[in-house]
């Protein structure tokens, strides 16, 4: 019989009570890193049901699942193993799947399985792009990092819904946020990716070549865009409501390597180079947390250095065993503004004055998920024009 038909592993399936429900946030989260850090397109985190799948973390993806029949994440489930497929139209069993030669065009896919606390593969944590790709050791075992990183947040999700269920209030706190953000992230994020996945079939459609000039600052503009809304829905939750962590140890360096993947694209428009550094040994460097919460904690940290760095400068990453540190040489903070850059929407003189892309919630939400993994968040600076030297320290 197949593993994907066997009602054991399909039950398990359903104890997670996402089939057909809104997506859990920090789960579009992980895929979002995902994208970034694979140079995708399209990102899921896939349970495969008895005859379809269901994206429970999605970015890029046109629809919210399909049939098993012509299932990728489908072949994982029913292999146990990780597949790695190049170009699926030189396949000679995908070429002819109707994603593959239809909407959404897919071309290449790296998937892992994703298996729960009691062993069932529930599906898979994928990377999936419309041109052909490859994926080395290194980043195959980030996909696994990753897919070990949502069958956690899977499984706190299953266990709030139980507490729920038996009356903690806590618990229906959270869930009743949870429930609040995903909405709104539906509701305002989906219609822009919709335009910029036609934005992006445009970019690649020869014809358009003329037009690019015009299709590009589009794109650049839905990207920020959405970056904003994210931000909003970060940055505004109530102050007394828990940030759900998954707990792990996780490598200061994949942290570093996954924030810079996902701040490479506007470093290179802003013509501002990124550099990791190793100090004290080659790592890893592990500490007690949630990969995806770091990340995105070291994410804003690094966004931030580049948007006030010079052209033609670098972005130091430094990892070691006393922390994470992004280091710019860039436009520096008074004195008088270093006490404040952290609070929330606060925009110092520069930023106003230079126009500076932000509304000023990185470096809260940055703070807020360090103290959350009981660490702390210390910027420097010798004041402006000097750069600036910020800390991410989690208490190991």
């Amino acid at each position: 019989m197949s593993a994907v038909a066997d009602e054991a592993r399909v039950a398990a399936v359903g104890s997670y009570h996402l089939l057909d429900a809104p997506r859990p946030v920090v789960l579009d989260e992980l895929t979002r890193l995902a994208s970034s850090v694979f140079e995708t397109s399209m990102s899921t985190v896939t349970l495969v049901g008895a005859d379809r799948q269901w994206f429970a973390g999605s970015t890029g993806m046109p629809s919210s699942g399909g049939p098993i029949d012509t299932s990728f994440c489908g072949v994982v489930v029913d292999r146990r193993v990780p597949l790695i497929v190049q170009d699926a139209l030189s396949h000679p069993v995908f070429r002819t799947w109707e994603n593959v030669v239809g909407a959404p065009g897919i071309r290449f896919y790296a998937g892992v399985p994703l298996v729960d606390e009691d062993g069932f593969t529930l599906g898979t944590m994928c990377v999936l792009d419309d041109r052909p790709g490859e994926v080395g050791d290194r980043r195959l075992e980030m996909l696994h990092t990753m897919a070990g990183q949502a069958a956690g947040h899977l499984a706190a999700i299953r266990n709030r819904l139980l507490l729920t269920e038996v009356g903690d209030e806590l618990s229906r706190a959270i869930s009743r946020e949870e429930d609040f953000v995903a909405t709104v992230s539906h509701e305002l994020r989906t219609p822009v990716t919709t335009i910029q996945g036609y934005l992006e079939l445009l970019v690649d459609n020869e014809e358009m070549a003329p037009y690019r000039k015009m299709i590009e600052p589009i794109q650049r503009n839905g990207e920020r865009l959405v970056r904003m809304v994210d931000h909003l829905l970060a940055g505004t939750r109530p102050a007394g409501t828990p940030l759900p962590l998954l707990r792990a140890e996780t490598d200061l360096i994949t942290v570093a390597e996954a924030a810079m993947a996902a701040c490479r694209a506007a470093a290179g428009q802003r013509e501002v180079a990124l550099r990791l550094e190793i100090t004290g040994g080659e790592g890893p460097f592990p500490v007690p947390g949630d990969f995806t919460r770091l990340s995105q904690a070291a994410e804003h940290l690094v966004r931030n250095a580049v948007l006030f760095s010079p052209a033609g400068s670098a972005v130091r990453v430094r990892v070691g065993e006393m922390g994470l540190d992004v280091i710019d040489h860039g436009a520096g903070i008074p004195a008088d503004e270093l006490p404040h850059v952290i609070e929330r929407f606060y925009r110092g003189r520069f930023a106003r004055e230079q126009a500076v892309p932000g509304v000023g919630l990185g470096l809260s939400i940055a703070q807020r998920i360090l103290r959350a993994h009981d660490g702390e968040l210390t910027l420097e600076s010798e004041g402006s024009g000097k750069g600036t030297t910020a800390r991410m320290v989690v208490i190991s």
